[in-house]
């Protein structure tokens, strides 16, 4: 286990170098400077800027300060914000991003495995009809619908919740709600396969024969085994969830790091860009450490030795 878990974080350090390094040439490519977005500065003032901020000096010079200010936990700054640090832009609007995406994974996550759960054990019944009708509707229609449909019925005509802004944790529920319906629908969906795969098992059906009870059955055999599958795509899911949703944010009108990271690429902000760009991948390798480390907590049977499962 620590051999694997020693190789995984050389594999999470030299993917995140890969990442940071393919987005700085990335920025690269982009049209124009962050400087000219607006089109306010004149050619010679543009140049200016450029020198100051060292945007000027050849490609190979910039990467280097760019990857030795990485290294010392700069970020860098952002052109558009009033040459303010990404670290602290980023920290500032993180918090938004990473409750509201908490709340929608956790509410998600858990009414989807009930919905599986439910639909595995009481199959080809109204139950097992109503959660798939339920994990398609979730992963058929955006989530910005059902931001409306919350916002108009719950928020405006009933006026149980708060339609719009950021002030406290009444304010979350109609946007993690909204953001939930997508984790509903994938949770539902792999239960509900993964279970019944499951209770088909040979080892299900010992058990059975052994006189064992249908929630002994469902709960201490068939749900833990059938959980590897839906942890492997909850993971990258959750990474997606906590780093903002545009469309919500801008719906409910919430401070996040999504609808930051949108109008930073408007405005070729690179550090911005980049900074946000390498706070994903973090986040993303972490979670997948955090995922395959799980498979062997959940299910006995896998065994992490030598970096092989």
């Amino acid at each position: 286990m620590a051999k694997y878990f020693v190789q995984r974080v050389i594999y999470m350090i030299i993917t995140l170098f890969l990442i940071a390094s393919i987005t700085f040439f990335l920025m690269k490519l982009m049209p124009g400077t962050p400087f000219n977005a607006q089109g306010k500065l004149s050619p010679e003032q543009i140049h200016i800027m450029n020198e100051k901020y060292g945007l000027n000096d050849p490609v190979p010079v910039q990467y280097a300060h760019y990857m030795l200010n990485l290294l010392k936990g700069d970020l860098g700054t952002s052109f558009q914000l009033d040459n303010r640090d990404v670290s602290t832009l980023i920290a500032e609007r993180i918090g938004p991003s990473a409750t509201l995406g908490i709340e929608a994974l956790v509410f998600g996550t858990i009414v989807g495995i009930l919905l599986g759960v439910l639909a595995a054990l009481k199959q080809n019944t109204w139950l097992d009809y109503g959660s798939t009708l339920i994990a398609v509707i979730g992963k058929s229609i955006p989530s910005f619908v059902f931001a409306a449909v919350l916002q108009l019925w719950i928020g405006a005509k009933l006026q149980w919740l708060p339609v719009a802004y950021w002030n406290g944790f009444s304010y979350t529920i109609l946007p993690s709600i909204a953001l939930a319906m997508f984790p509903i629908a994938i949770a539902a969906r792999f239960m509900r396969t993964e279970m019944i795969d499951v209770l088909s098992s040979d080892y299900i059906v010992l058990a059975r024969a052994k006189g064992a009870s249908a929630f002994e059955i469902a709960f201490k055999h068939g749900f833990r085994n059938a959980l590897i599958p839906l942890i492997t795509v909850m993971g990258p899911l959750a990474v997606g969830l906590m780093t903002g949703s545009l469309v919500i944010e801008n719906i409910f009108s919430i401070p996040g790091i999504g609808n930051q990271f949108v109008q930073s690429i408007t405005t070729n902000d690179y550090g911005v860009i980049m900074g946000t760009t390498l706070l994903f991948a973090i986040m993303l390798v972490v979670i997948i450490l955090i995922v395959d480390l799980l498979y062997g907590v959940i299910d006995p049977r896998i065994r992490l030795s030598g970096g092989k499962k």
